[in-house]
C-alpha cells in the first residue's frame, strides 16, 4: 500500500527537489494521500502529471505495480531509458 504522495517524497528527493519545487500537479488533495495497492495485480493508482522547474513526474507500471518516474523538463541531451510494461 501506498499513496502518490509517499511515492513523489521519494522520487522528489531522488531529484534533489522538495515539494518547494513543485509548480504544479494534476492531482486533488484527496487523490495524493489515496492509499492504493502499488503492488502486483491491478493498476489502482490516478493518473497524474507533476512538474518542477527541473523535472516532470508521471506514474509508471509494470505488470501492476506502481511507482513515479521522472524525465528532465528541459533538453539535456541524455536519453531515457524504457518505463514501464506489462
Amino acid at each position: 500500500m501506498g499513496s502518490w504522495k509517499e511515492h513523489l517524497d521519494v522520487a522528489l528527493a531522488n531529484n534533489g527537489e522538495t515539494w518547494g519545487d513543485v509548480e504544479s500537479h494534476t492531482l486533488s488533495d484527496e487523490e495524493l494521500y489515496e492509499d492504493f495497492d502499488d503492488g502486483y495485480g491491478l493498476v489502482e493508482g490516478v493518473p497524474f502529471t507533476l512538474w518542477t522547474r527541473e523535472h516532470v513526474y508521471f506514474p509508471a507500471k509494470h505488470d501492476g505495480a506502481e511507482w513515479v518516474a521522472s524525465v528532465p523538463r528541459n533538453p539535456n541531451g541524455q536519453p531515457t531509458g524504457h518505463v514501464g510494461g506489462g
